[in-house]
């Protein structure tokens, strides 16, 4: 076993907990059922625009769009065999290209308009 495949679980444990979690309070929450699916990520992109059109302040919704950023991670890493990478408290999704993707700036960029984590894994996974 290599470095990189030990340290692997380690890597993805709070983003895999994350996107559990975003999971869930979708479901409980807004009855919004999520599936790790590349479709799914167009109900997160509306949840994103919803909370944003009611202007709460970034501080009021960092978590929330923490849980996205990581569930849209997860979509990717599943869609297409990607990975998650740490460093210094930092996450990101490193494609089998050898690429790494910011799904968490992401989520903050579809906050303030200018992101869609639905494009973002269409772009991570060569998917059109």
């Amino acid at each position: 076993m290599t470095a990189q495949q030990e340290t692997r679980p380690h890597a993805a444990a709070k983003p895999v907990r994350w996107a559990a979690d975003a999971v869930a309070t979708m479901r409980e929450g807004a009855r919004v059922r999520l599936d790790y699916s590349a479709q799914s990520l167009w109900r997160v992109d509306r949840m994103i625009e919803e909370i944003r059109r009611e202007g709460p302040p970034y501080a009021a919704v960092e978590s929330v769009l923490r849980g996205f950023g990581a569930y849209a991670g997860e979509v990717i890493v599943r869609q297409c065999g990607a990975e998650w990478w740490a460093s210094g408290g930092d996450h990101w999704v490193r494609t089998p290209d050898g690429r790494l993707w910011d799904p968490f700036d992401e989520a903050r960029r579809a906050y303030g308009g200018n992101g869609s984590l639905r494009l973002l894994c269409r772009d991570a996974t060569g998917s059109r």
